[in-house]
């Protein structure tokens, strides 16, 4: 499937019709969870393939195996993107779910569902800069302009995925919704990996002892993933990410490339 220059339409958002169709959309909203789900949600470029990895870690108790030789798009899939149902139909268990759709559209799936949910936010300042990097990158995403005319369009919410703001408002007050939602910021991520790891570990009820911990936080470094395979997206054919033109994981800092863009030295 290419589809590299469709776009569809859905829930009043535009979606890259590369990994999303009208039918992958609806299977996603009308999906039937299962108690013992995990569903990490992210804008994108918020920290999402990192969760993915420490999640994977925290139920295989530090062994990288999985982590080393499975895709994470296989072991975590997107639920909105069309391939997941063949994914998921392996029947392995527990399942890995992802997802960057609005509460919005999930919220009747998830009425009801005791599914752990782990919601990760990352400053916009910073997801804006690695959204234009990515839109540059990814052959599936329209090309924008200047920085500026893309800034200005992230602020109104007029880019794929629609706004960040009213993503990270429809989550958090779904709070009051979801039995089991869990939040935790790219920052604390970045501030204190082991800390995150013992949280996220405790939330899934999968505490670990310290030699797994130990194991989790060396696999999730961004060096790390940076030079696997199964995570730095090098897998992917040049036909839909440019690899010439830059790399999925560019830097893995928190207020660190956005200060090289002067339109975001204001106040969001």
């Amino acid at each position: 499937m290419s589809r590299l220059d469709v776009t569809e339409t859905f829930h009043g958002l535009t979606w890259p019709g590369h990994l999303h169709t009208q039918d992958s959309l609806n299977y996603a909203t009308n999906f039937k969870f299962k108690d013992s789900d995990t569903l990490i949600v992210t804008y994108p470029k918020s920290g999402t393939t990192w969760i993915q990895e420490v999640v994977t870690l925290i139920y295989n108790r530090g062994d990288p195996t999985v982590s080393q030789t499975v895709p994470n798009w296989a072991r975590a899939p997107w639920l909105e993107q069309y391939y997941c149902p063949e994914v998921l139909s392996s029947g392995r268990e527990p399942r890995i779910l992802t997802t960057h759709m609005p509460y919005s559209a999930l919220a009747q799936a998830l009425e009801g569902s005791k599914a752990k949910v782990i919601y990760v936010g990352r400053n916009p300042r910073d997801v804006a800069v690695s959204s234009y990097h990515f839109c540059h990158f990814a052959n599936f995403m329209p090309t924008p302009g200047s920085f500026q005319e893309y800034l200005n369009d992230f602020l109104q919410g007029k880019v794929h995925f629609g706004s960040w703001f009213d993503h990270v408002k429809g989550w958090t007050d779904a709070k009051e919704d979801i039995k089991n939602l869990f939040f935790i910021t790219y920052e604390e991520m970045k501030e204190d990996l082991q800390g995150t790891i013992k949280r996220v570990s405790t939330f899934l009820q999968c505490p670990l002892v310290e030699e797994e911990i130990t194991r989790t936080e060396e696999q999730c470094s961004f060096s790390k993933m940076k030079n696997n395979p199964m995570v730095n997206y090098t897998l992917v054919p040049v036909e839909i990410l440019n690899h010439s033109s830059g790399k999925f994981m560019r830097k893995g800092e928190t207020c660190g490339d956005r200060l090289n863009h002067r339109y975001l030295n204001v106040k969001l």
